[in-house]
């Protein structure tokens, strides 16, 4: 079973990769609902709820099904913005029909709730429905779904509230941190999709996104069968911190196609040598071997080209290029009659997590 969305006949900006504090929230949020999805973030999650306000904690669990076993549309932007607060104005902008649907979203997966192009604000048996569902879930929910179809201002008004307590509570610190790992992984994803293409940016999210033969579709791995288009906006890739093990996927019809995804742990199993981290350290010294990994950033290349492009010999080229690759940062593969060297991207990235690791252990 698959989510496939259509990218057929859109531009080279039909796939972004950005990352979303409101998205970051809401799976900091899943978390504190749902701990045991998340056994690595346990003692996160317990230090969170040990020291919330009372009252914010009250107003976490009425509002939970926002976020507990599926998200709603609106907490996942897909046009991310800088800051929360811009992207809460943006939440604010949304018409309440669209809002209390996607609010009322309440089940996971194949099972979720759909009006039939109806609102619950308006259509008497789209309400049913909906206070039918959420009574099922609990007496919270039930309640919730209540006041907010009998008063779509004031809930929407406390839902911000909440969020923004949530920022001084306990967001603020968290995204200090996240935001890094964030924006390490946003620079190795953008450079994939502008040096590899698509296939590769799409294989780095994970290995249940793919790209279809034709080109035409992203195919999402789900249990799920479904569709949806991304005609008219392209598709937002949100890189997720606290997000493992989920890959979030916003396809309804008249929202904008998201994929949130996990970035990658920021260490390997095993730690980095010291040795390794000596010889990277030695290689970057040498102004030649840099001006090569500036040119190696751009593409792979061969010995005769980076000599021609720095006027330099190729002996001396090769020099530099064995130091490079004994420290790791290149890679040479043959393809014909010419060998072309390769930066590692990943790899020079990591550098200075490793060089910190290396100085603390």
């Amino acid at each position: 079973m698959t989510l496939r969305i259509d990218i057929s006949g859109l531009s080279g900006e039909r796939v972004r990769f950005a990352a979303s504090p409101l998205a970051e929230l809401t799976a900091m949020l899943h978390v504190l609902a749902e701990p045991g999805h998340h056994p690595q973030l346990a003692d996160w999650a317990g230090d969170v709820w040990a020291a919330l306000p009372p009252e914010l904690a009250e107003r976490l669990r009425e509002a939970e099904f926002l976020w507990r076993s599926s998200q709603a549309d609106f907490l996942i932007p897909g046009r991310p913005r800088p800051t929360l607060a811009e992207e809460l104005d943006d939440v604010d902008r949304i018409d309440d029909e669209r809002y209390v649907t996607a609010a009322l979203v309440t089940t996971c997966g194949s099972n979720r709730v759909h009006f039939a192009g109806t609102s619950p604000l308006t259509d008497a048996t789209a309400r049913e429905r909906a206070l039918e569902v959420a009574q099922a879930r609990g007496a919270v929910q039930e309640a919730f779904a209540e006041r907010l179809l009998g008063d779509p201002a004031a809930v929407r008004a406390r839902v911000r509230d909440t969020l923004e307590q949530c920022a001084s509570a306990f967001f603020d610190a968290a995204w200090t941190g996240a935001a890094v790992r964030l924006a390490t992984d946003l620079r190795l994803k953008n450079d994939l999709l502008r040096r590899q293409g698509l296939v590769a940016a799409l294989a780095s999210v994970s290995g249940a996104v793919t790209l279809a033969a034709d080109g035409d579709c992203i195919v999402v791995d789900k249990l799920q069968d479904k569709a949806t288009s991304a005609h008219g906006s392209g598709v937002t890739f949100i890189p997720s911190v606290f997000g493992r093990p989920h890959l979030v996927a916003v396809h309804a019809p008249g929202w904008h196609p998201v994929v949130q995804y996990a970035v990658a742990e920021p260490a390997p199993a095993e730690p980095v040598p010291l040795e390794t981290v000596t010889l990277r350290l030695e290689a970057l010294a040498h102004p030649v071997r840099l001006r090569l990994l500036r040119t190696l950033a751009r593409g792979p290349h061969t010995t005769g080209e980076l000599a021609h492009a720095w006027e330099l010999s190729p002996p001396e080229v090769s020099r530099h290029l064995a130091v490079l690759r004994r420290a790791g940062l290149v890679t040479a593969r043959r393809q014909g009659r010419y060998v072309r060297h390769t930066l590692n991207v990943s790899d020079l990235t990591a550098l200075g997590t490793d060089l910190l690791a290396a100085v603390l252990r």
